[in-house]
């Protein structure tokens, strides 16, 4: 017919017939959730690791902190009484302990804030809260904020590495303290060779070498270590060496968890961008055809 001149002929009436794929979207209804599948989703978005981590930072904080404190004004208190007669002698060690308490207290501000913005940061980029707030980490804002809290914390473990070694030196000195002190305890029969035994605070650097007298020496010795003051300050910088390693730990549980969130995002970015050229390939395929995409082959013969 004149009417049927300028019209395409149907692909399935054409002598080379070739099955055809229809690019048409469906709607599917989403199913309703039930409480159960709340709380799991809810579950799944807790982060774990950051949540582990961030406890774990609190609490040695804390007893670092806490712990420290009361340990270094008990120390004074100790060299006071039993090692300098002159508050000359021990005035800079006094001032030098007050510097350090002002220095927990910023240590604690410091990683309080700090331990809420990694359990944040945690919670943020955990897959289900991806799933509901968007990609995060895909943006640039979230990869360099990724990456500043890697770097932040390696240094933030680093530094702390050198502070646990130097909260190993007061429990090193009052180990030697309680080992002298219980010598003195199993050979106190023979006075001379207890008054020989001696702890010297200018050894250390907790006192200048002209104090007076310096060091405590035989019964005097056994008598200090007696003291309710040895026990408490000896037990409270174990406990402080304790956290100390605890927020080390916690510190390097964060490192490990940035860096393979930074891994785990690298390794996704790259399969999101190769499946990106496969669809924009499809895509300008697709508009081709029409909105359809044809089999290059032909079908085969059926007999039937």
């Amino acid at each position: 017919m004149e009417s049927d001149k300028g019209l395409k002929p149907d692909a399935l009436d054409s002598t080379d017939q070739r099955p055809c794929v229809l690019l048409v979207p469906l709607d599917k209804p989403a199913p309703p959730t039930s409480c159960y599948d709340c709380c799991v989703r809810c579950l799944g978005g807790v982060p774990y690791t950051s949540l582990v981590a961030t406890l774990m930072c609190f609490s040695g904080i804390a007893l670092f902190c806490g712990c420290g404190h009361q340990a270094l004004a008990e120390t004074e208190r100790l060299i006071e009484t039993y090692f300098a007669r002159n508050l000359q002698d021990y005035i800079t060690l006094a001032y030098l302990i007050q510097y350090f308490q002002y220095i927990i207290y910023g240590l604690a501000s410091f990683f309080f804030l700090y331990c809420i913005l990694l359990l944040a940061e945690g919670f943020y980029t955990t897959s289900a809260v991806k799933q509901t707030f968007g990609e995060f980490r895909s943006t640039v804002c979230g990869r360099c904020l990724s990456t500043t809290f890697i770097v932040v914390t390696y240094v933030l473990a680093v530094i702390w590495l050198l502070v646990f070694a130097i909260s190993a030196l007061p429990v090193y000195f009052f180990y030697n303290m309680a080992t002298t002190c219980h010598t003195i305890d199993e050979l106190s029969e023979t006075a001379t060779s207890i008054n020989q035994l001696c702890i010297d605070a200018r050894q250390y650097g907790l006192l200048p070498w002209d104090a007076l007298p310096g060091k405590a020496c035989g019964m005097t010795l056994s008598t200090v270590c007696q003291t309710r003051e040895f026990f408490l300050t000896y037990d409270l910088y174990i406990a402080a060496f304790a956290g100390a390693g605890i927020t080390l730990l916690a510190l390097i549980q964060c490192f490990l968890r940035l860096v393979m969130g930074r891994l785990y995002l690298k390794e996704r970015l790259k399969r999101e961008s190769e499946a990106s050229q496969g669809f924009m390939m499809f895509r300008s395929l697709s508009k081709e055809q029409n909105g359809s995409l044809c089999s290059p082959y032909t079908p085969p013969d059926l007999d039937v």
